[in-house]
């Protein structure tokens, strides 16, 4: 099997469109679809599911996707180590992190990344928790991820890059906010807003209820960090978010964050990614954001 037909399934399915996805490799839509076709003949599947609205990934598609991913970063990585590492930074960089990190975080520095580093493709996705960013860097659909929920496996490289808190947010009307700290019993007394279970702030804020026994009612769940912030700012009711994701409310004076009277809620956000030789577009992101550690950290105070 060639790899060029690889390299245009790939972009096709990162597109789901042949026009598309022939303009980004400079070939003709003749030429992709040729590829294509010969790759389905090659397998003895259809990789792509045709409709009058465009096309779609089939199942056997979805998983030659994965294989293909990996055999193209494994062909990257080969070429470097017999090369040497002394030419610039290339490749394909993809990054797995939650909305609200990428949104309030990440965005300036990947940014950054991207002007100093022209020939490194940087794309990134969202994911709703740590363990799907895990797993998406196991079955290659990431190669590096953000976690703020502690990560352990031989196969991984976790350097950590900041500290932060979660925070009580409530509207700048509440009751409560001319206090500096809230007591559990008040807490108690309040109806959430808070993440779907499953989220890694959900998953952080049930273990301290469960730890300091108590359990508000539920106002409403979503996994939306902006929905949450504008039904508390409406007085829903109230929220635990990092202190970075309200930055902006709190400076204008719609949100207020409150600490919980004799307790913190900290957690480490690391940086995870295979431990094995890496290609050097994502040895230059990771190098880039762990030497940007201190600004994440200012940042992260909120």
């Amino acid at each position: 099997m060639e790899l060029t037909p690889l390299r245009t399934f790939r972009m096709v399915a990162e597109t789901l469109n042949f026009t598309r996805a022939a303009e980004r490799l400079g070939l003709t839509q003749s030429a992709v679809s040729h590829q294509i076709l010969g790759l389905e003949s090659e397998l003895g599947e259809p990789l792509f599911i045709r409709t009058k609205r465009g096309v779609k990934l089939s199942p056997a598609g979805a998983v030659v996707l994965e294989y293909a991913e990996r055999i193209l970063r494994e062909e990257q990585a080969l070429k470097e180590k017999i090369g040497g590492p002394e030419s610039a930074p290339t490749g394909r960089v993809r990054v797995a992190a939650a909305t609200q990190a990428l949104v309030y975080l990440f965005a300036p520095l990947f940014e950054q990344f991207m002007r100093a580093f022209p020939q490194v493709e940087l794309t990134f996705h969202t994911t709703p928790s740590t363990d799907q960013t895990i797993a998406d860097i196991f079955n290659g659909r990431a190669d590096v991820g953000f976690a703020s929920l502690p990560v352990s496996a031989p196969s991984l490289q976790v350097a950590k890059l900041f500290e932060d808190e979660l925070m009580l947010v409530v509207s700048h009307t509440h009751r409560l906010v001319a206090k500096k700290e809230v007591s559990l019993k008040e807490i108690q007394r309040e109806r959430l807003i808070l993440f779907e279970r499953g989220a890694s702030i959900r998953r952080a804020t049930d273990q301290f209820f469960d730890k300091v026994g108590i359990k508000p009612d539920l106002a409403l769940e979503s996994n939306d960090t902006y929905f949450i912030k504008l039904m508390v700012e409406h007085g829903w009711g109230m929220t635990l978010l990092p202190a970075w994701a309200v930055r902006e409310e709190v400076a204008a004076g719609k949100l207020a964050k409150l600490k919980i009277a004799g307790h913190r809620l900290r957690r480490n956000v690391d940086m995870v990614s295979l431990g094995r030789f890496q290609p050097s577009g994502t040895r230059a992101f990771t190098t880039f954001i762990q030497g940007h550690a201190v600004k994440l950290q200012e940042m992260a105070k909120g």
